[in-house]
């Protein structure tokens, strides 16, 4: 006997990449850091107090949530903590949606937006993105006119790598009528160079709600921390839908110490930027198309004549994992490949030239 909800009965879950357990196993398929956290994490988690771990901790994270502000530049009142980013998703829907309400998303994007809309009964309206990756024309317009209360905005989007414009998201954030998340995982990889503050999007909008993570830029995946950002508009009614005691002592802590060691998480920035313009040239070499990345990834659309799925499979064979989408119609015949170290590139790039060669 079923005892799920209709609406759960009939939606799929969420596929997450592979997570193989092996040795040799290079994982370049799930967009981690290659790059270990802050020393300051390791001797925090070495303070920790395990007496304290009788008593429930910091509701709201208060500690962590004054450390992103100063951050930012804002108030502890624009921060909410999260138990990943993940989380900061569903309660989004779940504050700001009714059931059969409209979550809207231009495909193809995370996947998961799909799932969460399902899971709550909302209805997912989709959009299709244009062929280099930008926005449909009139983007808001045809998010008002669908009636979509939330829209989840990827940025840089996944899985291109490919980023929006600050001035283009404040056009559509001044003209949209429901919430705009901006699902920001990969931000900390942006080109310095490229002045993009979204934070200051706040001074203006109230219905902005960026979306930060501590697992891609301070490798900190397995924590399951993130937080969001926002005027008290969007972040006060989310405090009644976080759960009681939602992020635990012992993360707080060490995200506390990854988010104050900034030297440290840069210097792994920079070295996945340099890198990512190695991985992207030697690609383009073997003649594959890949887009501008500002993320810690990169979009690989096979030459003529390669099978994205044979190279993928053939990658696995070697050990070597990277992200093949065999459900988006759009992504047929492409391969995302997170940004590793040098020796990881290496031996990633060595492989595809040599699966190349054979073909």
């Amino acid at each position: 006997m079923a005892y799920e909800r209709k609406n759960i009965e009939n939606m799929a879950a969420y596929i997450p990449g592979e997570q193989i357990d092996s040795p040799g196993i290079l994982k370049l398929n799930t967009n981690e850091n290659p790059y270990p956290p802050s020393p300051k994490v390791a001797a925090a988690l070495g303070k920790c107090d395990v007496a304290r771990l009788r008593q429930y901790p910091p509701p709201t994270a208060r500690s962590l949530q004054e450390s992103i502000a100063a951050r930012h530049g804002l108030s502890p009142d624009n921060v909410i903590v999260t138990n990943g980013g993940d989380e900061l998703l569903r309660m989004t829907i779940a504050t700001f949606a009714d059931s059969n309400d409209s979550i809207a998303v231009a495909r193809p994007t995370y996947t998961l937006y799909q799932v969460l809309a399902a899971a709550h009964g909302c209805k997912l309206t989709n959009f299709e993105l244009n062929e280099d990756w930008t926005h449909p024309e009139h983007y808001a317009d045809l998010l008002n006119k669908s009636g979509a209360k939330v829209c989840f905005l990827v940025n840089p989007h996944a899985p291109s790598g490919t980023l929006t414009a600050l001035e283009q998201i404040a056009l559509l954030a001044a003209e949209f009528q429901g919430v705009l998340l901006l699902d920001e995982a990969y931000i900390d990889f942006v080109d310095p160079a490229i002045s993009y503050q979204s934070e200051r999007l706040l001074e203006e909008f109230d219905n902005v709600l960026i979306l930060r993570t501590f697992s891609k830029g301070y490798s900190l995946a397995g924590l399951r921390m993130a937080y969001g950002l926002g005027n008290p508009a969007v972040i006060s009614p989310l405090m009644k839908t976080k759960d009681s005691y939602n992020t635990d002592l012992i993360s707080q802590s060490l995200a506390r110490a990854a988010i104050e060691d900034q030297e440290y998480a840069s210097e792994t920035w920079k070295n996945v930027r340099s890198e990512r313009q190695v991985v992207t040239a030697a690609l383009r070499e073997m003649g594959c198309v890949v887009p501008e990345s500002q993320s810690n990834f990169v979009l690989a659309t096979m030459p003529a004549g390669t099978s994205a799925e044979k190279i993928y499979l053939a990658l696995k064979d070697q050990g070597i994992l990277v992200r093949y989408f065999s459900t988006e119609e759009r992504l047929e015949n492409k391969l995302r490949i997170t940004i590793g170290t040098p020796q990881d590139n290496k031996r990633l790039l060595s492989a595809m030239s040599a699966l190349q060669e054979m073909s």
